[in-house]
């Protein structure tokens, strides 16, 4: 390439005419090094937080160029060289390079097809291989080679004219998905910008608008380090707005309403149904039910919304960017306080909520960075939009009760308590909710966040109901509607942990509001109780469709639930219905050290969420505080989403577990009963390929697993298999399915206790130490002696505190056939570790080597009581790992328990230093003189029997409020507010001295 620099106009095309798609100049050399010298340059910049991201506008482009080989206009392929350059000067270990040019990028593809530090995903035309560059590896069927297998994605379309709603569904139904599992530290984006309306080459009816949504989706990945260098586009007006229109999004500016969103078409839904399947085998995020859902009867009158032909606008639209005076609006007043309860001073809906998120906010500096606007009370006709008038005269006349009148009164509700401020606080929390919408509704700011209370979302149009009397977004809602003079769009997401009842039946019969709730269900046990929060309410009459619940069926959700959700459900619909206005009712209930949710969503992951929901409506979104009763937990998530309301990019996330078996059902329910409602979540699997490939997929589809994923210790995803042949990949089948691999003759199946490694991750491919590597380039766990015999081997903790995860009960060995199991590992002797997340699904059986094995019959109910104790409350059902071997009958039966602690609670601080006397792991009750099972206090250090004995500590902690306490019989710590164990560094003095104690030597492995 160097000697074009020299060469005449006759030997540069008879150099040119060797390659496919190339035209050279004496400056092609310069010009190529100068664009790839320019992306590395943004990596520094970007590496080095000189700056959060950039944009690289440069050519020639790259994303064709192969290792030799000059290709399609491309002579160096600029971001492959970048994400070599990131990983040895930078040391960075997982790259996602996104290629959203109209041209499959061959070039990157080529260079890190086996490389799983690299994730690359292509969207591109195809049309079954008759578009250029004309490759097969370019279908949905490519997914990468031997140790990189599962790290190539192809969405290929088609058919022309594709719309921003298809791009998006791509991003929300794979992209995203894959990538919060992978984990990236630098994303680099192929911004070919030939997709676009007008483009002569790609022929497709995407709009800057949508290139701007897709810019935005990205940079809530990798900590917002993100890098855009541009490839193709060839219609000068189009190309030269999609530029702008992504680099408007990097610097900080609000995403533009789609003109047109819609929802996917048919020919892109056959797409990514079938880049889905042939990933799943790779990606436990993107494991689906086997099953298709069946297109339901239209019933009680309700139409199905009718297929969209293909949208093509007669000009590319013209993109307005809303100019705020200010970024984020804050409403908070501290008269709100003056709401209390005066019968019981511990009551979790505290006047201290307010205050302390307040606190936290200033500490931080957030609340200086905020437009503080002033408050004023809910106006009669304001709240008349939503409460009938005899209710606001009769809560109104509370003002002058008595205190016993007062509490006769609360009583007559569900979860009350009234005082004499009661009806001036609470319309006052409403009326600084609508000062709020007007504030974002007149431009004068883009976003805000609502600091009141008392909450608002269980109020029903005549009732008060769990701490709530005026529904204050359902009042702001109706606000915003008349303000603008029509019935506006808007979307209303209710992530508090509690169904907002009240909001569903306001709106349950009005399509101009959709109603999204995700909260704790409980199979109708969790308040507020009933079926009123059920997946099957979808609202009525004209409403049909606009009530969306997503019922939990259990605790301990967190970030990767919540996550799944929103990719699969919540942002596809959100999108489809392109909201004007958005409205969260923002409890933190279901946060981390929550008393009352029991869940484990973390500060980040509501920075997440709130960053995903941005991107639509203009950036008009309004937060609004809801529930939330641990005052750290509601402190720190209310931060967190406020600085990704002022512009802060959302941090990584840390590793991720797999989501729950029970929620992902709970999603799919939602899905299968709203999927009639809305063309967006019909991306269901496709059972006939044929016609939409040229060619069959070279990886086998494995058996169903609920959770297929990555070993502690291993370097690849669990489905991935033995590199054969550089350009052909093996097959994932069980061993006597397979064609290309040979069949182990037995395999060590070693169910480990220990969650803390989280084993679903790829992480550990990149990050483990290389002599961990085994034989064949097929990385696994180092096999031990017993990897010969064959045996499943049920590995007890190594201590008896069982410190990071779960004590197994009664532990058989014995040696099976390959008949009894399927291989559970591709490499013969290799050990294939299985976390407990990895043996779920349907709560009767239990899933090992893609077999179901059947369950135990539940055991007595004080067993049940015990283990719902150690799961901090979670359903037994869910928990217990019981296990009947079939057709082993000579074979004890083992029993599993599984239990994973908390790696962090709020309540750590109330761990006191230990008393100078030091232990006493002898010493009996204080109270009945017990020596059975008792337990020390962290705060005091007093010493009581557990709640199976005399439950002398639950009474401890009733009285004292001391959270924390520690078996002296395990060693385990429990605590009582978020009623789960918890194992944390902040506690290994303590546990190593107890230890010390009870055995004379220290813990075999403190860390």
């Amino acid at each position: 390439m160097e000697t074009t620099q020299y060469m005449n106009e006759g030997e540069l095309r008879v150099l040119a005419d060797t390659y496919d798609s190339v035209y050279l100049h004496p400056n092609s050399y310069t010009c190529a090094c100068l664009a790839s010298g320019s992306v590395l340059r943004l990596v520094d910049a970007v590496l080095g937080a000189e700056i959060r991201n950039g944009m690289a506008i440069v050519r020639p482009p790259g994303h064709h160029a192969q290792h030799s080989l000059m290709d399609g206009y491309c002579m160096f392929n600029h971001v492959a060289v970048a994400a070599r350059y990131a990983q040895k000067k930078h040391r960075i270990q997982r790259v996602l390079i996104v290629d959203w040019d109209v041209h499959h990028g061959q070039g990157t593809q080529f260079t890190f097809d086996q490389d799983p530090s690299v994730l690359y995903f292509s969207i591109h035309r195809y049309e079954q291989g008759r578009f250029w560059p004309h490759l097969k590896a370019s279908n949905w069927s490519t997914t990468g080679f031997g140790q990189g297998q599962g790290y190539t994605i192809n969405v290929p379309w088609n058919e022309v004219g594709m719309r921003d709603a298809d791009y998006i569904a791509a991003f929300l139904h794979i992209l995203l998905p894959v990538a919060f599992e992978f984990q990236p530290q630098l994303v680099l984006v192929a911004a070919g910008f030939d997709a676009l309306q007008g483009d002569p080459k790609g022929e497709m009816a995407a709009t800057p608008a949508g290139f701007a949504q897709l810019t935005h989706l990205l940079m809530g990945l990798a900590g917002g380090k993100l890098i855009l260098s541009l490839e193709g586009g060839y219609n000068l007006h189009s190309l030269a707005e999609g530029v702008s229109a992504s680099l408007h999004i990097l610097l900080g500016d609000p995403c533009p309403m789609l003109e047109s969103p819609g929802a996917p078409c048919p020919s892109a839904q056959a797409s990514i149904s079938c880049t889905l399947e042939a990933l799943e085998p790779f990606w436990q995020i993107l494991v689906r039910p086997a099953e298709t859902p069946e297109e339901d009867s239209v019933e009680d009158g309700v139409q199905e919304i009718e297929e969209e032909g293909p949208w093509v606008p007669s000009v590319l639209p013209i993109l307005t960017w809303p100019l705020a005076q200010a970024r984020t609006g804050l409403v908070y007043d501290q008269r709100m306080m003056n709401h209390c309860n005066v019968w019981d001073s511990h009551h979790p809906e505290t006047p201290q909520r307010i205050l302390r998120i307040m606190r936290h906010l200033e500490e931080l500096g957030l609340a200086g960075r905020c437009v503080t606007l002033p408050v004023r009370p809910a106006t009669e006709a304001e709240l008349l939009t939503c409460h009938s008038a005899e209710y606001v005269e009769r809560l109104r006349a509370t003002e002058k009760m008595k205190t016993r009148e007062l509490h006769r009164e609360g009583a007559n509700f569900d979860s009350i308590y009234i005082c004499p401020s009661t009806f001036t606080c609470a319309q006052l929390a409403t009326g600084a909710v609508c000062c709020l919408v007007e504030a974002v509704l007149s431009g004068e700011v883009l976003n805000g966040v609502a600091v009141v209370r008392p909450p608002g979302h269980h109020a029903e149009q005549d009732a008060a109901c769990g701490f709530c009397f005026f529904n204050s977004v359902a009042v702001a809602a109706r606000h915003a509607q008349a303000i603008s003079g029509r019935t506006m769009r808007i979307l209303i997401v209710d992530w508090d942990i509690h169904h907002g009842n009240g909001t569903q039946h306001i709106f349950e019969d009005d399509p101009s509001v959709l109603y999204v709730s995700l909260h704790r269900f409980d199979r109708g046990t969790f308040f507020p109780m009933g079926d009123e929060g059920a997946s099957s309410q979808v609202g009525r009459a004209a409403g049909t469709g606009f009530t969306v619940n997503v019922a939990w069926n259990g605790p301990r959700v967190g970030d990767a639930e919540y996550l799944a959700a929103w990719h699969r459900l919540v942002l596809p619909i959100a999108y489809e219905f392109n909201p004007e206005l958005v409205l969260v009712s923002a409890g933190f209930d279901a946060a981390r050290g929550d008393p009352l949710g029991g869940c484990q969503v973390s500060p980040e992951g509501y920075a997440h969420l709130t960053h995903l929901l941005m991107g639509l409506a203009n950036g008009r979104i309004i937060l609004v505080l809801e529930g939330g009763y641990n005052l750290t937990s509601i402190s720190e998530s209310m931060a967190a989403c406020t600085h990704a309301l002022l512009g802060d990019l959302p941090p990584q996330l840390p590793l991720l577990r797999p989501p729950q078996s029970g929620a992902l059902a709970s999603i799919t329910e939602t899905i299968q009963v709203h999927h009639r409602y809305w063309r967006s979540l019909r991306v269901t699997k496709v059972e006939d390929k044929e016609g939409l490939s040229s060619s069959k997929s070279v990886t086998k589809k494995v058996p169903q697993q609920a959770n297929p994923g990555l070993a502690k210790g291993m370097t690849m995803p669990k489905e991935k298999v033995l590199e054969v042949d550089m350009r052909k990949a093996t097959s994932a089948l069980p061993a006597e399915e397979s064609t290309d691999q040979t069949k182990p003759e037995a395999a060590n199946v070693t169910l480990t206790p220990d969650q803390s490694s989280e084993t679903a991750t790829r992480r550990a491919a990149l990050d483990k130490a290389p002599s961990e590597e085994t034989v064949e380039e097929a990385p696994v766990h180092q096999a031990t002696s017993e990897a010969a015999t064959g045996a499943v081997v049920m590995h007890p903790t190594t201590s008896e505190e069982a410190e990071g995860g779960a004590e197994l009960i009664q532990t058989p060995q014995a040696s099976y056939t390959e008949n009894q199991f399927p291989a559970a590992s591709p490499v013969l002797g290799a050990t294939a570790l299985l976390s407990p997340s990895q043996l779920t699904g349907d709560p009767g059986t239990l899933e090992l080597g893609g077999e179901a094995l059947e369950t135990l019959e539940p055991q007595a109910l004080e067993e049940e009581s015990l283990l719902g104790e150690a799961a901090g409350g979670q359903d037994v059902a869910d928990l217990k790992l019981t296990q009947r071997f079939q057709d082993l009958a000579e074979i004890n039966q083992g029993i599993l328990y599984a239990v994973t602690p908390l790696p962090w609670c709020p309540h750590l601080v109330a761990v006191r230093p230990i008393p100078a006397a030091s232990l006493d792991v002898t010493q009996p009750c204080e109270d009945c003189g017990t020596c059975q099972e008792n337990w020390v206090c962290l705060s005091c250090y007093q010493v009581y029997c557990s709640r199976y004995i005399n439950a002398h500590m639950v009474r401890h902690h009733e009285a004292s409020g001391h959270p924390l306490v520690l078996s002296y019989v395990d060693l385990s710590t429990w605590c009582y507010p978020c009623q789960a164990y918890v194992h944390h560094q902040d506690l290994l003095d303590v546990k190593n001295i107890t230890h010390q104690k009870k055995f004379g030597e220290d813990m075999p492995h403190p860390h």
